[in-house]
């Protein structure tokens, strides 16, 4: 690899850590959130043990997921101006909104400015996949997608290490504010990378901003639903699961931050598998066995207890893992160059609808049935949300393998 696309990588990849660490802000310190701006009575109901219900909690994280639509419109620019110059503004505006809700006087403010936030850094991660995808050589793509799903976890890190260390009323201002470090050092290193987009202009443009052709239509709608129902399991699983652990199972942040930190562990194995698998068994296969293990790790981490709740959260991880390089190259590598980020733009579209409706149903289920704060107060939810989608992966038969294939 030459010295340029190296340069070209690394950036990318601290760009990936800088997206999630933003992202994954709202998720870890929410339940700090919730104590902050709710109304908290240790030992009362579900909800005066977490301190705002389970379905406000769930609607204003479904809003957050619902406010990544606009990365669709945000993402297909890169179709028309260049991946690099969008990727520059949307990563820019996007923790600018991130350290802006460092100030939120209340917690429809902290879930409006996070939802200004979200589709910035959502655009931001799909073009640093598609930039990734086309600045890498047929037998390295997978595994450059892979270092860029470890940044995404490592960014996640970060923000649970740094909850669990800035502890006290103000501690996820604090959290928040710190989204100015990776603004301040990352924006000189975009300017070095090298535009992978042609804008021919004698080309025919699409007639309007995200239009797909309609003979890559049905490709999209299956991998869309495929996001859809990644979305549903991932949206809840990964949302509840600060609030769960800390507030309801009372697992010390610090031991939850351990646990995360330890969880990269597995998902380093996980990236590593998947890389080997798509190579070996095809990236249908590896999308196919990730997405079912997710959906039941993500069962069994909120079927009651600390122990469940600990191996269902780092296997979880791994499946996790093992899914996000596959599905990404398996996206891009399905569509050409002209259309690829809208096309990816349209998955994340998907994503958001599968994660808001997730988020939406396993709040409510959780507030309908949950008469006291028992730590399997979250298990009928997960059951009722997680498993009926799992069958429907059988879509994936649908697609053509694209391992062997040569993009434009």
């Amino acid at each position: 690899m030459s010295s340029p696309k190296r340069t070209a990588h690394y950036t990318l990849l601290l760009v990936a850590i800088a997206a999630s660490f933003g992202q994954f802000g709202a998720v870890s310190a929410l339940g700090d959130v919730a104590k902050h701006f709710g109304t908290f009575h240790e030992g009362a109901s579900l909800q005066g043990v977490v301190g705002i219900s389970t379905t406000v909690l769930g609607l204003g994280l479904a809003l957050l997921r619902l406010a990544s639509l606009f990365a669709l419109p945000l993402s297909a620019l890169a179709d028309h101006h260049g991946r690099v110059r969008v990727l520059r503004l949307v990563l820019t505006l996007g923790l600018l909104f991130t350290v802006a809700a460092s100030a939120s006087p209340g917690y429809w403010w902290f879930v409006l400015l996070f939802a200004c936030a979200r589709p910035m850094l959502s655009a931001a991660n799909t073009l640093v996949q598609v930039l990734t995808v086309e600045l890498s050589a047929d037998g390295h793509r997978v595994g450059n997608l892979a270092w860029i799903a470890a940044g995404a976890g490592i960014g996640a890190g970060i923000s649970a290490v740094l909850h669990s260390v800035f502890r006290g009323p103000n501690s996820f201002r604090i959290l928040f504010a710190c989204a100015i470090v990776p603004v301040l050092l990352i924006q000189p290193l975009l300017t070095k990378i090298e535009e992978t987009h042609v804008l021919d202009r004698s080309r025919e443009k699409l007639s309007r901003l995200g239009s797909v052709p309609a003979e890559y239509r049905k490709s999209l709608y299956v991998l869309a639903w495929l996001a859809f129902v990644m979305g549903a399991i991932t949206g809840p699983a990964n949302g509840f699961a600060f609030v769960y652990g800390e507030r309801i199972l009372h697992i010390d942040p610090k031991v939850v931050a351990l646990v995360v930190t330890g969880s990269a562990v597995t998902g380093f194995g996980g990236l590593m598998l998947s890389r080997w698998s798509s190579e070996r068994f095809g990236r249908r296969v590896t999308v196919g066995v990730g997405a079912v293990a997710a959906g039941m790790t993500s069962t069994l981490a909120y079927f009651g207890g600390r122990t469940l709740f600990t191996a269902g959260y780092i296997v979880g991880v791994f499946a996790a893992a093992l899914w996000a390089p596959a599905a990404s190259a398996l996206s891009n590598e399905t569509f050409p160059q002209k259309v690829r980020a809208t096309t990816g733009g349209w998955i994340l579209v998907a994503g958001v609808l599968g994660a808001t409706a997730g988020l939406f149903f396993f709040g409510l289920v959780g507030d309908w049935i949950a008469s006291s704060s028992s730590t399997s107060v979250l298990r009928m939810p997960s059951l009722l949300t997680f498993l009926p989608l799992l069958p429907t992966l059988w879509v994936l038969s649908r697609l053509q393998e694209t391992r062997a294939k040569q993009l434009d």
